[in-house]
């Protein structure tokens, strides 16, 4: 059993065996949380009862890893976007290839970003860079505040020590120079952009940032799309003249319901706003950009730290289409090769706001995965090689009792600028099965007594 493993036996015993069965803990921890708005649809964001640990040799070796590939993503972006060819391998829609072809007006091409990972074994493998609208951390930082002063953490630090990896400053640090590298000269009016349900209920987890970033002593508002208005060379709600938007809606789930003559679209084109993040993200967004960096025909000139993070830490990803391809030192006809393996390969869509399902193989039967390769032949789909989860074992109270449940973690890096600055972690049932307990934990990063 690795020094990680025991530290966590050893908190979950607390609970079952120690004097933090009694859930009055619990329950007070809770209402802190409801106090604090870590709440969704009315339903508290974290049902657990532990945090996720990490060591600090895998946060130090996710950072390390993660912006390796940050650099890589941004080298083949650079690419890309002077190579209609390898654009065309990314299977944007029209428009998203028009906005794409904007200057922001800012250097970096993702001012903030998640990448998506299983730590299994102590390995990292990524499986996806969310570089359009990143979400979680606002939510595992304020978490984090709570879970350090709960009682049973408080007991466990007596022999641990724990360390929050929080980035809310890191995300206002990075918006400001963004806007400065825009040409910014004034302190900024911030607007946060998201799509608001009129239904919708709590709190959402940008709310909490606005409540911070007017801490810090900015305008904020939080604005739906709908409330835009450009005119005078100003985009503005209402009074409210927007200097930075913070988009917070993905670009695909934009289009959706709007066209390029929108307010926003139109004030990003003519330079009169600092959109963040940019509508190129978009093309680090799409699930394809890890075909393009997994081929490594395109990869074999760039730095071989970058080069040897994709091949250590990105599984192998393809757009699925009626071609040939290599998969290792090999060439392969990629439908044909997928029928065959079927127990080493997922189908993702190419975009998460598609509204369209992924398929695992090795959870299917052989007609089954037929008819999903077909699918994906159809729409954009890649083909990505099977990874692993994580698994562990966490505590949470379920109708007032203590419960303790195996569930996948994946572990999210959050990066301003290329630089890894805090994590979130998510827990699911996984792929396999059903669990009515998802959401967010805080992550820690745990120091070993010596």
């Amino acid at each position: 059993m690795s020094q990680l493993d025991e530290a966590v036996a050893r908190y979950n015993k607390l609970l079952d065996s120690g004097p933090y069965r009694d859930l009055s803990w619990v329950e007070a921890l809770h209402e802190r949380m409801e106090s604090a708005n870590l709440s969704a649809g009315g339903r508290l964001v974290c049902p657990f009862l532990r945090p996720n640990f990490v060591s600090r040799r895998q946060y130090e070796s996710l950072v390390k890893t993660g912006e390796s590939l940050i650099s890589a993503i941004d080298r083949m972006e650079q690419i890309v976007l002077a190579n209609p060819v390898l654009l065309a391998r990314l299977e944007l829609l029209p428009a998203e290839k028009m906005l794409a072809a904007i200057d922001p007006g800012y250097q970096a091409l993702e001012v903030a970003g998640r990448l998506d990972a299983h730590l299994f074994n102590g390995t990292a493998r990524v499986v996806q860079y969310n570089a359009d609208s990143p979400t979680g951390a606002g939510y595992a930082e304020a978490l984090a505040d709570l879970f350090y002063d709960a009682p049973p953490v408080k007991e466990f630090r007596k022999r641990y020590t724990l360390t929050r990896v929080g980035s809310r400053k890191h995300l206002l640090a990075a918006l400001l120079k963004s806007y400065k590298q825009f040409g910014g000269t004034r302190k900024p009016n911030i607007a946060i952009i998201e799509f608001r349900a009129p239904y919708q209920s709590g709190q959402s987890e940008f709310e909490l940032f606005r409540d911070w970033f007017r801490d810090e002593g900015y305008a904020v508002e939080i604005v739906s799309p709908e409330q835009l208005e450009y005119r005078g060379g100003v985009l503005r709600k209402g009074a409210f003249e927007i200097d930075v938007a913070y988009r917070r809606l993905g670009v695909q789930e934009f289009l959706i319901r709007f066209d390029l003559a929108h307010p926003l679209v139109r004030a990003y084109r003519d330079h009169a706003v600092c959109v963040v993040n940019s509508f190129r993200s978009e093309l680090a967004h799409k699930k394809a950009m890890f075909g393009l960096l997994t081929d490594e025909t395109l990869t074999e000139k760039f730095p071989a730290a970058e080069r040897k993070a994709i091949r250590d830490h990105v599984p192998w990803t393809r757009l699925v289409a009626p071609a040939k391809t290599i998969y290792g030192d090999r060439a392969v006809d990629l439908p044909e090769f997928l029928m065959q393996n079927r127990e080493r390969f997922a189908l993702k869509p190419n975009d998460d706001y598609s509204g369209r399902h992924s398929y695992f193989g090795w959870e299917m039967d052989a007609a089954g995965w037929d008819r999903a390769i077909r699918q994906a032949m159809r729409v954009p789909y890649v083909a990505q090689e099977r990874v692993e989860p994580a698994r562990s074992v966490f505590p949470l109270a379920t109708f007032g009792h203590l419960e303790f449940r195996e569930l996948q973690v994946d572990v999210h890096p959050h990066a301003y600028l290329g630089k890894v600055q805090g994590c979130s972690s998510w827990l699911s049932g996984g792929s396999a099965g059903f669990s009515s307990a998802a959401g967010i934990v805080p992550t820690f990063m745990i120091d070993f007594p010596k």
